[in-house]
């Protein structure tokens, strides 16, 4: 089967190579409709397929970014990549998406891969263990955005949720309900994952602020596998929470599992508010009062700063963090 050039659609629709060019370009400034129709006729009539690689080689461009998430199975995580992949779509700029599991090693081999197939640039939520790698990338002007973590040894273009509000949101709206015995239930805060650190701090500084005094037993720190025995044993205690704030969604589908299993009623037993606005939120019963993040906006302004870098059209304002406002969705569970 001949493989069909662009020296044969331009013979077949009978114009010059250079429109054709112009046409696969989307250049069409200066172009007839009459001509477009033919170029497009040649095209479908011959098969005809671009050679990416070749356009690559003369452009300078793939036209393609590696997106990095820490963990995909987070609703916001893939509520970022829509956001950008929509984005990127609509600039004509493809992703490869690579889930690194928050593994620096996984995280290195897949920011090797990306650079080997020559993407344009990165967006990553990083582990905290690749630092030099990421000053090299920085270094050799190599376009990278970070999303939802700060690396401080690098200056690299941040997007964060205000991650102390989100926190602060959920504390005052149980106080307001009367709720004096609040715990906070988070995944391991021995980490480089800015979130879980600055929930924390946010949690302890509202509880502060209303002059609850902190209660190291209602702070749940722990791998996703041990929560439900860690919150087990905060409800053995002689002082028992009266509310629990879930800092993501999935350690809030472990409190939900804990409640269910051990028959609590919400909000009646235990009153409940998650950070991330799960899908399943407003019609799970009761309802869940949660924190939502604009992730959508968030992944487009992600897209927005790394094609500009891309572009070389960004500005020195741009090398910085940008924080995005949480907000609260009130429902049955408080």
């Amino acid at each position: 089967m001949k493989n069909i050039t662009m020296a044969d659609v331009a013979k077949y629709a009978g114009v010059s190579k250079s429109t054709v060019s112009q046409f696969l370009n989307k250049r069409f400034d200066y172009m007839g409709k009459d001509t477009k129709n033919k170029i497009e006729k040649a095209i479908e009539e011959l098969g005809y397929s671009p050679n990416i690689v070749a356009r690559s080689l003369k452009q300078k461009s793939t036209k393609t970014i590696g997106v990095i998430v820490a963990n995909i199975l987070h609703v916001f995580s893939t509520q970022v990549i829509r956001a950008i992949e929509d984005y990127c779509n609509e600039s004509d700029f493809q992703i490869i998406v690579c889930n690194a599991d928050d593994d620096p090693v996984k995280e290195k081999r897949y920011i090797d891969m990306l650079r080997a197939k020559q993407v344009d640039g990165i967006i990553a939520f990083p582990t905290g263990g690749n630092v030099d790698l990421y000053a090299k990338l920085l270094n050799a002007k190599f376009p990278v955005v970070f999303m939802d973590r700060i690396l401080k040894e690098v200056q690299i273009p941040t997007i964060m949720t205000d991650n102390v509000k989100a926190s602060s949101l959920a504390v005052e709206q149980l106080v307001e309900r009367g709720y004096k015995k609040i715990a906070m239930i988070s995944p391991p805060a021995n980490t480089c994952v800015t979130p879980r650190l600055e929930r924390i701090d946010g949690y302890k500084q509202a509880l502060e602020k209303n002059g609850i005094s902190f209660n190291p037993n209602f702070l749940v720190s722990s791998e996703l596998t041990e929560l439900g025995n860690k919150i087990h044993d905060m409800f053995t205690k002689t002082t028992q929470p009266e509310a629990i704030v879930a800092s993501n969604d999935r350690v809030l589908l472990e409190v939900l599992a804990y409640t269910k299993k051990h028959h609590l009623d919400i909000p009646k037993d235990i009153a409940l508010i998650g950070i991330d606005d799960v899908s399943f939120a407003s019609i799970y019963n009761p309802a869940l009062t949660t924190i939502a993040q604009p992730a959508f906006q968030m992944g487009k302004k992600a897209a927005e700063l790394l094609l500009g870098l891309i572009r070389d059209n960004s500005n020195e304002e741009d090398f910085g963090i940008y924080r995005f406002e949480p907000k609260l969705i009130t429902r049955e569970s408080c």
